[in-house]
């Protein structure tokens, strides 16, 4: 049953004595629900109890293995794939976080993002898939209060990092995420909590600003009058939004984005490199000016050479 915030504002109200008028005032107080999905309550609790384990091979490949994996998020069962590189490792690590599909028709491996980590796996990354709670054979549900502003689905990624850490094929030290449209918001949340991550690539990503991601789906993806984060008090929402936080990402980033995205706005990834730069951290915008929200042809493959070799850079992977 969701729980619902109710806010007593007691202004102008009284107690009316023999000689003395006395206004008590009455705050409200903050909701423990609300409180958790906060940047400051996720980077205080801990991830990663459980384990991840292989299910089985699914594809053995001349330059990788993918094999299906299954891991502990808070009490679920979440699955994904990896990709293992050929050669000796401990490996590079890139996570790929997918945008927006429909939780009842998704599948694993086939997301629209499986070309871009076979791609990242080719050159030389372990790479894994996570497909988030309620997607797939995943346990849990999209819905729900711990999934307002889609902070389950960080957490999933974030106790899978905490997983990863403890693989031997992983470099621990090495880790990046890749994230598309949604991905790109999870992905922002994930570096705000784990300032261990050290690189992301930014690909047509929603906002690190909640209204503008909360408006934009209220008022385009899903065109109805109300979302169940709207309830959430405004008090809560710059602690919940990553962009608050941007000054203390460790990670280095780059952003890809179609000039006619119809999706998601340009302006958006253009207003978070201006922000970067002027807060002095590493940050890279590539423009396409013809693409749209998912690269085709020759501005994916562009995309995908400069991913490979900014995460070459910045996870310090060998060439094959």
């Amino acid at each position: 049953m969701r729980s619902h915030l109710v806010l007593l504002g007691l202004a102008g109200c009284a107690v009316l004595a023999w000689s003395a008028l006395t206004v008590l005032p009455v705050q409200a107080q903050p909701s423990p629900a609300y409180e958790a999905l906060t940047i400051s309550a996720l980077r205080a609790r801990s991830y990663g109890e459980g384990s991840l384990r292989v299910e089985r091979t699914l594809q053995v490949t001349a330059a990788f293995t993918r094999t299906l994996i299954q891991f502990d998020s808070d009490g679920l069962r979440v699955y994904g794939f990896m990709n293992i590189p050929r050669g000796k490792g401990p490996f590079p690590t890139v996570i790929v976080l997918h945008g927006y599909v429909n939780p009842r028709t998704y599948r694993t491996p086939y997301a629209y993002t499986q070309p871009y980590a076979d791609a990242l796996a080719r050159a030389g990354f372990l790479v894994v898939h996570p497909d988030y709670r309620g997607h797939g054979r995943s346990e849990g549900t999209p819905e729900g209060e711990d999934n307002l502003f889609r902070v389950g689905y960080a957490v999933d990624v974030l106790n899978l990092i905490a997983h990863l850490r403890k693989l031997p094929q992983v470099d621990a030290n090495a880790i990046g995420l890749f994230g598309h449209s949604m991905g790109g918001g999870i992905a922002q949340r994930v570096i705000s909590v784990d300032r261990g991550v050290k690189a992301v690539v930014l690909y047509g990503s929603m906002s690190g600003d909640e209204r503008l991601n909360v408006e934009r789906i209220r008022n385009v993806f899903r065109r109805v009058p109300r979302l169940p984060e709207d309830d959430v008090p405004g008090a809560f929402w710059s602690r919940i939004s990553p962009i608050s936080y941007a000054a203390e990402w460790q990670a280095a980033v780059e952003l890809h984005h179609g000039a006619r995205d119809a999706q998601v706005p340009i302006a958006w990834s253009r207003d978070l490199h201006r922000l970067l730069t002027e807060l002095g951290k590493p940050s890279a915008l590539v423009e396409y000016p013809e693409g749209g929200h998912v690269l085709q042809g020759r501005d994916r493959d562009e995309m995908m050479r400069r991913a490979i070799a900014f995460f070459r850079r910045t996870l310090a992977a060998p060439a094959p």
